[in-house]
């Protein structure tokens, strides 16, 4: 996928994966619409929508992007046309972490792996009617891929509070700013992956999981950060879909030049900090109650600090990084449309209060999203 680094530079090609919620057009309730999108999607509009684990989510996937700019234009695009697709088809098509309006189970999707999981995990299938956004770095290979995590680890906490999206849960505020994350946490292989020496430490671990049987197989080990398994890319996957495209491209820009930096640093010997993985979780629980406003554990120097002064403090570590990768622009309009507007959570939060259900559905349909975020950049 890409030439070996250099050792000043790395320019990892990116793509996105972002999953969507299907609800009814009026309240707002999940749908299990899925097999009729997707069918809109690939005969009418020349969109190849996925599955996902239940009827009532699609999933889309950018190309393999050779910058986050790429990545931008295609996911302005795509989710314009899962937006036609949806109603085309009765629903709507939103971009949220969890259902914010009535019940949080779905249909198990008709294939062999969704029924198998199903079967395995019983009733934990049915109530992740949740949706993530994974961003995908290409790496040289599988060794630097597993040292690449332990670098991108200690930053799992801030990439998650900047696309906190899911306040809501049955119409009520849940006091968190990703309920998604909440929800997520209940599968036996997730959140911060632990500490890994080599990729046969990792392999090892993999094995261990599945002979005990809380995961089926690799594609089942659901940590934040993880290599990916058919792909030769680390997969950042600690978001809640975004609620904006300019939103995902600011993660896929953070996530890329994480990637960047860290195989350049593997290259050079340089040993990531070993966070125990108990402190990550804390700190990423702390990160999905509170989102971009609030304060969190900074776990590299062990004191609490404001979620945005550590965001602040990644994007200056990676600077030179975005220099380098022409990224810079779209991590600064980023920046600007956060100051502007706060998080996915703190917007849903004041549609709510201002429009009710309505403004919150308006405010999270896939194309109406950006309609904003387009003029101001």
């Amino acid at each position: 996928m890409e030439k070996a680094p250099s050792k000043d530079v790395w320019c990892p090609t990116v793509g996105v994966e972002e999953e969507f919620l299907l609800v009814d057009p009026e309240t707002g309730v999940a749908v299990n619409r899925a097999d009729e999108v997707v069918a809109v999607a690939r005969e009418r509009l020349g969109l190849a929508l996925e599955h996902e684990l239940t009827g009532a989510q699609v999933e889309i996937n950018t190309t393999i992007c050779r910058d986050v700019e790429q990545a931008r234009r295609e996911l302005l695009e795509t989710r314009r046309l899962v937006a036609q697709a949806a109603r085309t088809a009765g629903c709507r098509a939103i971009a949220v972490g969890a259902p914010p309006l009535g019940h949080a189970t779905g249909e198990i999707t008709d294939s062999l792996r969704y029924r198998r999981i199903a079967r395995e995990f019983g009733a934990l299938a049915e109530q992740q009617l949740i949706c993530g956004c994974h961003v995908h770095v290409a790496v040289p290979d599988r060794e630097t891929a597993v040292q690449v995590c332990n670098h991108v680890r200690p930053w799992l906490p801030v990439l998650a509070a900047v696309t906190a999206n899911s306040p809501f849960s049955g119409g009520e505020d849940t006091g968190f700013a990703s309920w998604r994350s909440t929800v997520w946490s209940r599968w036996p292989v997730s959140g911060p992956p632990p500490y890994f020496t080599s990729w046969q430490h990792y392999e090892e671990a993999c094995d261990t999981m599945i002979a005990a049987g809380t995961a089926l197989d690799r594609a089942m080990v659901y940590w934040d950060v993880r290599p990916a398994t058919e792909l030769p890319t680390v997969e950042v996957r600690v978001s809640d879909v975004a609620a904006s495209v300019d939103d995902a491209v600011l993660l896929a820009a953070l996530a890329r030049a994480l990637v960047a930096q860290a195989v350049v640093d593997v290259g050079r010997g340089v040993r990531a900090e070993p966070v125990p993985q108990d402190t990550l979780r804390q700190a990423c629980w702390s990160a999905a109650n509170v989102g971009l406003p609030g304060t969190v554990l900074d776990v590299l120097s062990g004191e609490p600090r404001p979620v945005r002064q550590q965001l602040d403090e990644l994007v200056r570590r990676l600077t030179p990084v975005f220099e380098a990768n022409g990224d810079l622009p779209a991590v600064q309009r980023g920046l600007r449309l956060l100051d502007r507007d706060g998080g996915g959570a703190d917007r849903q939060r004041l549609a709510f209060r201002e429009g009710r259900v309505e403004a919150l559905l308006s405010l999270l349909d896939v194309d109406r999203a950006d309609s904003r975020e387009v003029s101001a950049s």
